[in-house]
């Protein structure tokens, strides 16, 4: 296992088109010495459709951008107050036999770890990849609410990108506008809806800590990329 420190670039709120190019170019071009990179962002107002997406399911998009992409899952919303984290990690050189469903229920684990730290609970929905609210009388009409979506590629060489995102304090209409991962009815909801209060912030530094301990790696934070050319 590769031990070296994964780099962590706070990016804070951009478009979605850039970034997506630019993890693209990061992944078409690194090389087996390219150090590992995570990407925390927040994006403006877009919905991104994965490969197995139908546009279908945008009911009505209410001029909001539509971007295809090459991760997989359905149609998913971003917006500002939502937690996005990208990783761009070379699998086969870090973990040497790391199967993607097994990487599946590490990031979800980190997610669940992270709601467990505000005394919030999450839980898995099986063959509905992300994390859901659990059916418990104290979350009310929440029950069974999506909080977490994921959706990753991971190339031949094991090099992948894409990533998951967490819903902390967001205005969640724009869910309403489609099925979200192709569900069609499916309540989606945030963590200020069940009661947090904190800094968004605080919930980053938790779900990086998560996700270390649950990737067994350090990281390192750096500065961040710029992107406001690509505006």
């Amino acid at each position: 296992m590769n031990t070296e420190a994964i780099m962590v670039r706070r990016l804070g709120r951009v478009p979605y088109a850039p970034v997506f190019r630019k993890m693209t170019e990061f992944t078409c071009q690194r090389n087996v010495s390219t150090p590992d990179e995570i990407w925390v962002v927040e994006h403006d107002p877009v919905f991104t459709l994965g490969q197995a997406a139908s546009r279908a399911h945008i009911l009505d998009a209410h001029g909001i951008p539509v971007y295809e992409t090459d991760r997989g899952g359905e149609v998913t919303y971003h917006g500002p107050g939502q937690l996005v984290v990208y990783l761009l990690i070379d699998l086969r050189r870090r973990f040497r036999k790391l199967y993607v469903r097994e990487l599946v229920y590490r990031i979800e684990e980190t997610i669940i770890r992270a709601l467990s730290v505000f005394h919030l609970d999450g839980e898995r929905r099986k063959g509905a990849p992300g994390i859901y609210i659990p059916a418990h009388p104290m979350y009310g009409g929440l029950q069974g609410a999506k909080i977490a979506a994921l959706g990753l590629k991971v190339r031949s060489n094991g090099c992948m990108y894409h990533g998951f995102a967490l819903n902390v304090a967001m205005d969640l209409e724009p869910f309403k506008w489609i099925d979200p991962c192709g569900y069609h009815g499916l309540a989606v909801t945030d963590m200020r809806s069940l009661g947090f209060s904190g800094r968004k912030d605080e919930v980053m530094q938790t779900v990086l800590a998560c996700l270390s301990s649950e990737l067994a790696c350090s990281l390192k934070i750096a500065d961040g990329m710029e992107t406001e050319d690509d505006r």
